[in-house]
């Protein structure tokens, strides 16, 4: 397991890449790893077998969304795997605002100050475009997934498991 395989990681912030290249520096691994400083949205993905995208779809334009998540269906072989990880948001406003509420409990509980929730809030405002679960679901299926679910949800965070049959 895990013999003639790699790793490609792909990030648009060039600090995320050297703290990639940090931590790779610092343990060791069969498993080859490239880092790329690029904008997923225009490199190939060809002949892949797992795909992950964790919390980066919702700052990508949701226009570019849906040819960006048919370009990873090609790309993967049969059987391929996307693992897609999301903050969502809820079509109930009553679950919302609990679920936002539950959120900022958490938040304060783990340390964060007035200050660091607000200035996180602000820097993510209009920046930060959630879609519901089933925002994904269909988008998953349009694209060409035959299965897909989510996995993992803590709060409004989810993360989908979907899977290219043929």
């Amino acid at each position: 397991e895990g013999k003639n395989c790699q790793i490609i990681a792909v990030d648009n912030s060039q600090s995320m890449i050297q703290r990639a290249q940090e931590y790779l520096n610092a343990y060791h691994s069969d498993v080859p790893v490239q880092l790329h400083c690029a904008d997923m949205t225009k490199l190939p993905i060809e002949n892949a077998s797992v795909v992950v995208i964790n919390f980066t779809l919702q700052f990508i334009d949701p226009e570019q969304r849906e040819p960006l998540l048919k370009k990873i269906y090609q790309g993967l072989k049969p059987g391929g795997i996307l693992i897609l990880s999301e903050k969502l948001h809820f079509n109930d406003p009553i679950l919302q605002k609990r679920i936002e509420h539950l959120h900022l409990q958490f938040k304060r509980a783990n340390g964060y100050s007035e200050l660091e929730i607000s200035q996180k809030r602000s820097a993510l405002e209009n920046v930060l475009i959630t879609e519901t679960e089933q925002d994904h679901l269909n988008r998953f299926k349009k694209v060409g997934f035959q299965s897909a679910g989510i996995w993992f949800q803590a709060y409004n965070f989810a993360s989908f498991l979907a899977i290219k049959h043929t």
